[in-house]
């Protein structure tokens, strides 16, 4: 039982550490267009692609060089560019100071 608690608690603390990551964004080109999750892309929204997290899962994206963060909630698969761990919305890569692609720190904050 005591293991048992042990490699709970582990397996929690390590889902709450920060990943240090490349991120990049996408915009109007993609306006409208159906997301994996099956809404319709909001390029003003604060949402991100991710290729494993699940849809609803809300990540605080912190932009290394200059400290600001963004919740954003995943509702698409991506990003599909070796080397880069999410694709935030435009607005939220906006509301970052974000342009082209940036060193972030990945975050969940729920599922």
């Amino acid at each position: 039982m005591r293991r048992l608690l042990v490699a709970l608690f582990a397996l929690v603390c390590l889902e709450s550490i920060a990943q240090a990551e490349i991120a990049s964004y996408y915009g109007q080109a993609f306006a409208g267009r159906r997301t994996a999750s099956g809404e319709r892309f909001n390029p003003s929204a604060m949402t991100a692609a991710h290729r494993t997290m699940a849809f609803g899962t809300r990540v605080r994206v912190t932009n290394s060089s200059n400290g600001r963060s963004v919740v954003v909630r995943i509702n698409d698969r991506g990003p599909h560019v070796k080397g880069r761990a999410i694709d935030l919305s435009s607005g939220a890569a906006r509301a970052i100071g974000m342009g082209g692609t940036a060193h972030v720190r990945i975050e969940v904050v729920r599922h």
